[in-house]
């Protein structure tokens, strides 16, 4: 069975030996601060920057998952209020997590096929302490690209800029040095099992958290990063998550080489999509159209026939999400979903729907 579910997704296979291992090591057991542990955090966090291309001066953090991200985010670097961009419903719950720890937070929703209108946003950068944005937006198969990160990056004069960047980290070549806050979690693009979150800081960032001080919270920036000094936490981690990243991490091929994979099955995806299926593409602008989560339209008798006999045929195909559920398909484009998946899947399509 081939899945193509986009999260929890496909693991890499490797992570059966990964977890054997981590057993007769007595990773399982170990003291979370020993040097035994520390050491090992101390390495994954140096190849995550090698193999991410993140900055050296940038701070990773380990939490529990992108969903509790937002929450430290809201308390720990938003004193006021956040602005928040998004076309679906992974952004718009980040907002409502926002505006549940500061009231103030605002923000404005896009279409599938639209780029937003920078010049247009209604926020003030004088009194908004953070700007949110999904640069790979899950539910809606969308993806805000980097020229336009950029652009936003540059118009906000010194507010914070950050990217929950759940299902395209470790994916794509993400440029880290044109935001202050990315994160995501590793049952995505990582290829691992759920229960880990990986956070990443400029120095701009960890300045305001030093600034704003929470120590009010479970896991507050300033606790977090005082124990990053010495490669530890304020809790109790998820070990065995962060010894199978740095496993995963010594075995993957540099972010470049990943990244033009993707994109490369991507548009063969996409093209294949367009002109042979009865299924296409629901999101029309080649421009907003996500790499790493294809997303696809049909009436929903359809879409039911369609999963029901991929599913007997040994494909997983993803649901849609939310309002989506019903009419459309999710395909997850991740780095350990083999090529030899997409095979079978244009061949079961090229079968069961020929053109």
């Amino acid at each position: 069975m081939y899945t193509f579910n986009p999260g929890p997704s496909a693991v890499y296979p490797a992570v059966r030996q990964y977890l054997t291992d981590a057993f007769d090591e007595g990773w399982l057991s170990a003291p979370h601060r020993s040097e035994k542990v520390t050491s090992l955090v101390r390495q994954t966090v140096a190849d995550l920057k090698a193999k991410l291309n993140v900055p050296q001066d940038y701070t990773v953090l380990f939490t529990g998952s992108a969903t509790e991200c937002w929450e430290i985010l809201a308390q720990s670097l938003t004193p006021r209020r956040s602005f928040h961009l998004y076309n679906g419903d992974f952004g718009e719950k980040w907002l409502k997590y926002a505006q549940a720890v500061r009231p103030a937070s605002a923000g404005k929703s896009f279409g599938l096929d639209e780029v937003p209108d920078l010049a247009a946003l209604p926020f003030s950068a004088e009194d908004t302490d953070l700007v949110c944005i999904t640069q790979n937006e899950t539910s809606t198969a969308t993806q805000l690209r980097e020229g336009f990160i950029l652009n936003l990056f540059n118009r906000l004069n010194g507010t914070l800029l950050a990217v929950d960047a759940t299902s395209s980290l470790a994916g794509l070549n993400l440029k880290y040095i044109k935001a202050d806050v990315w994160f995501g979690s590793v049952q995505k693009c990582f290829g691992l099992p759920a229960g880990l979150g990986v956070m990443i800081l400029s120095p701009r960032a960890v300045a305001q958290a030093k600034a704003v001080n929470d120590r009010a919270h479970y896991n507050a920036l300033p606790a977090m990063l005082s124990q990053m000094l010495n490669y530890q936490t304020n809790y109790t981690p998820n070990v065995l998550g962060i010894y199978l990243l740095s496993r995963m991490l010594a075995d993957r091929e540099p972010i470049k080489a990943v990244h033009q994979h993707l994109v490369d099955r991507a548009e063969k995806l996409y093209a294949f999509f367009d002109q042979a299926t009865p299924l296409q593409p629901f999101v029309t602008n080649p421009e907003t159209r996500s790499t790493t989560v294809v997303g696809l339209k049909g009436d929903a008798a359809l879409i039911e026939e369609i999963k029901q006999k991929a599913k007997e045929a040994g494909l997983h195909l993803g649901s849609g999400y939310g309002p989506l559920k019903n009419t459309t398909v999710r395909i997850a484009n991740f780095p350990a979903v083999p090529d030899a998946a997409f095979e079978a899947l244009v061949q079961f399509f090229a079968k069961e729907y020929p053109g």
